[in-house]
């Protein structure tokens, strides 16, 4: 199946957006300021896997198989939009860095 253009600009911008909002507020109230940049691979796996969270320990053999041959068939498209969103994530933490090197508190 073939993803327009028109559709793949909007994704990266809404993973973007959606991942720095994300990682801003996290950053904000856990005073961590790379907790969504830590975080975001494990989101990414649970976007990409079809397995229950539970075979990774149960079936762990067959659950990562699965895994690498599913990141294996990834479109550029979406990893041009998982991409995108770890961007959004690693933005996040400079971001609350450069605000608090200049002074700004939150919470």
């Amino acid at each position: 199946m073939q993803m327009s253009i028109v559709v793949l600009i909007i994704s990266i911008v809404l993973f973007f957006v959606l991942f720095f909002g994300i990682g801003f507020i996290l950053n904000m109230l856990l005073r961590m300021s790379w907790v969504m940049a830590i975080v975001y691979p494990i989101v990414a796996i649970f976007i990409v896997d079809k397995v229950e969270f539970v075979d990774y320990f149960t079936n762990s053999k067959f659950a990562f198989e699965d895994l690498g041959a599913r990141i294996s068939r990834l479109a550029t498209a979406d990893i041009l939009i998982l991409i995108s969103g770890l961007a959004g994530a690693i933005a996040a933490g400079f971001t609350i860095k450069l605000l608090r090197k200049n002074g700004y508190q939150m919470f």
